[in-house]
């Protein structure tokens, strides 16, 4: 079964998208700043991980780049989730992400990304929904 690490400081934002993306037949991890993903993401590592960018102790931009220097996590795929939707900052997630979606999310259109990214690893396994 397929693990997403979701990091977000919004505890009720978790809990909907959780529920929302329930139906992936997926396990949903939580970390709630920075750190904790970071210690997820190399302990139990996950299929995907969603990443608000606004986040306490370590910023997402900065879990990203340490997350993409390490052999053992730089293949997870980020998509990144953000109130944050200027271009430059668009600009600068692709750069180091999958993705970027702007909170309030499409889900639909998230829905369908994920299923692409972890359906492009031959080595994952995937139940379309």
């Amino acid at each position: 079964m397929d693990k997403i690490l979701i990091v977000d400081d919004e505890q009720d934002f978790v809990e909907l998208l959780k529920f929302r993306l329930g139906h992936l037949n997926c396990e949903f991890l939580v970390a709630n700043d920075g750190v904790q993903a970071l210690s997820q993401a190399r302990l139990c590592k996950p299929s995907l991980i969603l990443l608000d960018i606004l986040l306490p102790d370590l910023d997402g931009l900065s879990v990203c780049e340490i997350l993409k220097r390490q052999p053992a996590t730089r293949r997870i795929p980020i998509i990144f989730m953000s109130a944050l939707s200027s271009e430059v900052t668009r600009r600068t997630v692709a750069m180091q992400a999958d993705d970027f979606f702007t909170k309030p999310l499409d889900l639909p259109r998230l829905q369908q990304r994920i299923f692409d990214l972890l359906k492009r690893d031959p080595f994952l396994k995937w139940t379309a929904p």
